[in-house]
């Protein structure tokens, strides 16, 4: 972040200062007590289980210099305290990171999307970064707070904020947009992540293009040309849209050949033709990756340059990552699911090479409401049907996934009710050569099952 005055911080946050402390410099903003630098400015969030205005004095002890709290909480400080007064501390974050956004003359990304959200970003950002300084969404950090805090984290020598936008229930997409305010909008696709909450895939549409109906005529929106939404959401935009697909788009990729690691393909864009490999497997991660193939050629990159670019991608922790298990290839992907992500991934599976046996272990899936059933049911019969060998349950919910599966007809699915017998099968059943798929929701935190696997 720039350093603000606490004067600026006032202003931009719609709060009151003590005139005494207006030139005092914060040089970032935090809203954990536990994670206070000096410089810092401690801006006291309220949750449902905590009250940041009960750790005002340790975020003043560990070096904060100035808080942000509520008018009218009472809060043991003394009088030589900088302390910003607003209304409500969502709001004045909120607040500060909009009027912050507007000061900064970087272009801003924002990517929307049910499923590649993350991969989506690290490819665009590592693309831009081979010729432009760029700031980036960190870890999860793409709701109503992880996104103010992640534009704080931007300044003057940035030329690109490249941001994520997620939601999972109606209206936050156009609250997020409004912060960020970004010049290019992106969206990867429209699922039915988070439909328990939003009723129906239409009004996830519906939602995931309001960025779309953000972003101004002299700006550019970026869709997936194989996602049927993807011209409806394109009629709601002013701006210039550019599609990107394997069949008719304005930005294309063909002779895609997947590796047990990763993935090469041609890119074809503007009449011009290049070759590019991602240190990833999928076919959906080349979509993803097209993506930031649109947002290189916008910003005036050459082909070649971009395919580096992809090329030296370093993607966010749990997706489709390569770890060693004797001989063995696990692919952790376990961050997140819904069932567009995870049919996505066990198709990936079904066409890495392999020379052994494929497994795909798989949790529950969260937030889908009366079609939880189905989904899963979905998933367990596409394993099958996709010749994957063994299919592994964990978790009540993905009993549905076994259930699906063994009716199947497979002689290789099991359930477990936790993570360390799942592990335990593993442990005795894999041998050299074989592929074992890891995915699960957060919920069902599906990382334990690695944990408690024999890796050496």
């Amino acid at each position: 972040m720039r350093r603000l005055s606490l004067a600026e911080v006032a202003s931009y946050s719609e709060g009151v200062i003590d005139s005494s402390f207006e030139q005092l410099l914060v040089h970032s903003v935090s809203t954990d007590s536990r994670n206070i630098k000096g410089g810092d400015l401690f801006i006291a969030l309220r949750g449902d289980s905590f009250d940041g205005h009960d750790f005002v004095q340790e975020a003043f002890a560990d070096g904060a210099v100035a808080v942000m709290i509520e008018k009218g909480v009472e809060v043991d400080v003394n009088c030589s305290s900088p302390v910003i007064s607003v209304r409500d501390t969502l709001n004045g974050l909120q607040d500060l990171a909009k009027n912050y956004r507007e000061s900064l003359k970087l272009t801003g990304v924002g990517i929307t999307g049910s499923n590649g959200k993350t991969s989506t970003k690290d490819f665009i950002f590592s693309v831009l970064s081979e010729g432009f300084s760029v700031s980036a969404t960190a870890g999860n950090y793409n709701n109503h707070i992880g996104l103010p805090l992640t534009i704080l984290e931007a300044d003057d020598q940035h030329d690109f904020g490249v941001w994520e936008m997620g939601m999972s229930n109606p209206g936050e997409i156009a609250l997020l947009a409004s912060i960020g305010r970004p010049n290019i909008g992106v969206i990867t696709n429209v699922g039915v992540a988070h439909i328990e909450n939003m009723g129906s895939r239409d009004s996830i549409a519906i939602e995931k293009g309001a960025l779309a109906e953000s972003i101004s005529g002299d700006g550019v929106v970026v869709l997936n040309a194989e996602d049927s939404y993807s011209r409806s959401i394109a009629e709601r935009t002013q701006a210039r849209t550019v599609t990107v697909g394997f069949g008719d788009a304005d930005i294309r990729a063909d002779n895609i050949a997947i590796g047990s690691a990763s993935v090469s393909f041609m890119i074809e864009a503007n009449g011009h033709r290049e070759e590019a490999i991602l240190p990833v497997p999928g076919k959906y991660m080349v979509l993803n990756a097209l993506m930031a193939v649109a947002i290189g050629t916008n910003a005036g990159l050459s082909l070649d340059v971009i395919a580096r670019g992809l090329s030296e991608v370093k993607l966010s922790g749990g997706r489709l990552q390569k770890r060693e298990f004797r001989g063995a290839v696990i692919i952790d992907d376990t961050y997140n699911a819904n069932p567009d992500s995870t049919l996505a991934a066990i198709e990936c599976l079904a066409e890495m090479n392999c020379d052994g046996r494929r497994f795909a272990v798989l949790g529950g899936m969260a937030e889908l409401g009366e079609i939880s059933e189905s989904e899963h049911h979905r998933v367990g019969s596409e394993a099958v049907n996709l010749g994957i060998d063994f299919v592994l349950s964990v978790g009540e919910i993905a009993a549905q996934v076994h259930e699906a599966a063994t009716k199947g007809d497979s002689g290789h699915s099991h359930f477990f009710n936790n993570h360390l017998d799942c592990a335990e099968f593993l442990n005795n059943e894999i041998r050299s050569g074989d592929l074992i798929l890891i995915k699960g929701s957060r919920s069902s935190a599906m990382e334990n099952v690695i944990k408690n696997l024999d890796i050496s």
